[in-house]
């Protein structure tokens, strides 16, 4: 009997997993909320920046952004050292450190799948291939890599699928670990511009994309702190360490003068991460239910502060004193980033670069008051925008003026009235030139922020005679009728990746149009403007251009720049490290949970 109950127990023994000294450990859980649904985890297909701060903690490039300093600096990531750059900028080596891998997947049989430079040439290639349709190929375009956007033309002139297996000159493996690329001209910023973003430009194996097929959207596999694991569709996601995940550890350079960052580091240096062990991301997209599942401590976290309760959060710019007695934490912080109406330029009532059609974007500009949208609907969140150049980046100048951010309505119907668009049936409205009534659409999102600026719009238009109604859906519907180009007006936010100021200026590209260029504006001077520009280093001659790219920008008004938003994030008193990327989306890993404090769930 004693034998029989002996090999029943070993038998048991081997159906449950022996605990951990980790496992026996309180679970650190993070918890806080979207407020946009994400779209899906395929790096190459993503434009929307909820889901790239999904895949940022799955994937990983090259090299990484420093979480503290301030100015930034890049570091390596999965690279070993700094990159070998020649001389004239158009050759680039970089070394993958060996012993990376990635998180077990079925793609891969059962084995350890090693990270290479072959995986980067592949990942690389996918941006190119139309198959994919990937939204940030004009990053690849722009750093005129040698043969990659020919590999590209080819495909789709033959309508042939592009060929991976083909060597492209200025994208090769030297060795297992050695990638190097070419360009054709000097390319200064290529580093910082496609090897410093885990969240679009990390590696991904081939394997996956071909095992999982038009499903790669469901199942990312990288070699990031964190992997997928439960995925409720706009609903919730739940994410778990990576339990291979390579030993890493906190590093950073703060500012000597930056007392936040120091504090920080001073509590982190040298800790294995990431610290926590499990992130849930809900889906919350009315505002008012978002902040009070964060004051109910059913999140540990809220990010952006909800303008319409920021005068409960942190008036005047400070932690309310409430919310300071619960030992909360707030982090505020001038955003690299711009909010801005998109005007489709192929729309036949309001697109166009014929002087009329540009007066009347002109007169729809001036008629709207930018400081009231921040001082009422963003609570003073915020400051006017002068041009499509976010802070914190190269081109942007805190002095330069412009009529982005005049509200002038004398001026807009001055202008109405010299081109024509008066109102001709003597119905209160105006009308288009040839007396077809002039009415605009807004697309926009069912949330109380857009609500709140949609009636604003409203009234500003209605004050100069022209007629607004509001098509409401949610942003991913609204995302793809932009991208196909069925829209007339449509809000966006636009956030940098990079320092280089350039990146924004994607948004007006030619080349770039119907991806990050939604508008579809073509300009030949600018779009040559923005081809010197990529050669040039940073210095007073490149800052020039950058000013009268900006002033192409205003004149002709594909976009209305409205605000630099200023974000103010809050910590539970048991969470501790948060502090807001500029130029990045992740940051799971560097923070920590201290479970002791956090409420049971």
């Amino acid at each position: 009997m004693k034998q029989l109950l002996a090999a029943l127990a070993a038998c048991l023994s081997l159906l449950v997993p022996a605990q951990s000294a980790h496992s026996a450990e309180p679970v650190k859980t993070l918890r806080y909320a979207f407020k946009i649904a994400e779209t899906g985890f395929d790096p190459p297909r993503l434009a929307d920046i909820y889901s790239r701060s999904i895949t940022a903690h799955i994937f990983e490039t090259l090299y990484a952004f420093d979480p503290l300093a301030r100015p930034t600096r890049l570091m390596p990531l999965i690279a070993v050292g700094e990159p070998e750059i020649s001389a004239d900028f158009r050759t680039f080596t970089m070394k993958v450190k060996p012993g990376i891998y990635f998180a077990d997947d079925p793609a891969f049989k059962g084995k350890k799948r090693e990270v290479t430079a072959a995986d980067f040439v592949y990942s690389i290639k996918r941006f190119a291939d139309p198959a994919t349709n990937a939204q940030a190929w004009t990053s690849y375009e722009d750093q005129d890599i040698t043969g990659l956007g020919a590999a590209r033309d080819k495909a789709l002139k033959t309508k042939q699928p592009f060929s991976y297996d083909t060597e492209i000159a200025g994208v090769r493996a030297l060795d297992r670990y050695t990638l190097q690329i070419k360009t054709n001209g000097p390319r200064p910023r290529l580093i910082e511009s496609i090897f410093a973003g885990n969240d679009l430009y990390g590696a991904v194996a081939r394997e996956v994309v071909e095992f999982y097929g038009d499903k790669i959207m469901e199942h990312p596999v990288g070699t990031g702190p964190f992997m997928l694991k439960e995925w409720r569709r706009s609903s919730q996601m739940v994410f778990e360490r990576n339990p291979d995940y390579r030993e890493r550890h906190y590093e950073a350079q703060p500012a000597p003068d930056d007392a936040e960052a120091q504090a920080i580091y001073a509590r982190f240096k040298g800790r294995r991460i990431p610290m926590i062990d499990r992130v849930v991301v809900d889906v919350i997209v009315e505002n008012q239910p978002r902040w009070l599942a964060f004051l109910n401590n059913e999140h540990d976290f809220i990010e952006k502060v909800p303008e319409e309760f920021i005068t409960q959060a942190a008036p005047g710019g400070k932690l309310a004193p409430n919310l300071a007695k619960r030992g909360m934490q707030a982090v505020f912080t001038l955003a690299p980033d711009m909010t801005l109406t998109c005007f489709n330029l192929e729309d036949p009532v309001i697109g166009g670069m014929t002087p009329d059609k540009i007066a009347l974007r002109r007169a729809i500009s001036l008629a709207f008051d930018v400081r009231k949208e921040i001082k009422s609907a963003r609570r003073g969140q915020g400051t006017p925008a002068q041009a499509p150049i976010v802070p914190n980046t190269s081109g942007y100048d805190p002095a330069f003026k412009s009529e982005m951010s005049d509200y002038d309505p004398a001026r807009a119907k001055a202008l109405l009235d010299m081109y024509g668009y008066v109102d001709k049936d003597g119905d209160g409205w105006r009308d288009l030139p040839d007396g077809s009534p002039l009415i605009l659409t807004r697309n926009t999102e069912p949330n109380s922020l857009n609500r709140a600026i949609d009636e604003l719009w409203e009234k500003a238009l209605r004050a100069v005679g022209i007629r607004l109604q509001v098509k409401i859906q949610q942003w991913p519907e609204n995302m793809k009728a932009a991208q196909a180009g069925k829209y007339q007006m449509w809000p966006v936010g636009s956030t940098a990746a990079s320092s280089d100021g350039q990146e924004a200026m994607q948004r007006l590209y030619g080349p770039a149009s119907g991806t990050q260029n939604l508008p579809r504006f073509k300009n030949a001077r600018f779009d040559e403007i923005y081809d010197r520009m990529q050669a040039m280093p940073d210095g007073p001659e490149r800052e020039a251009l950058f000013k009268e790219a900006k002033r192409i920008a205003v004149t002709y008004m594909p976009y209305k720049v409205h605000a630099h938003r200023i974000l103010t994030d809050i910590e539970q008193p048991w969470m501790s490290g948060f502090r807001r990327p500029l130029f990045w989306q992740d940051f799971w890993q560097f923070v920590d949970i201290d479970p002791a404090k956090q409420p049971v769930h």
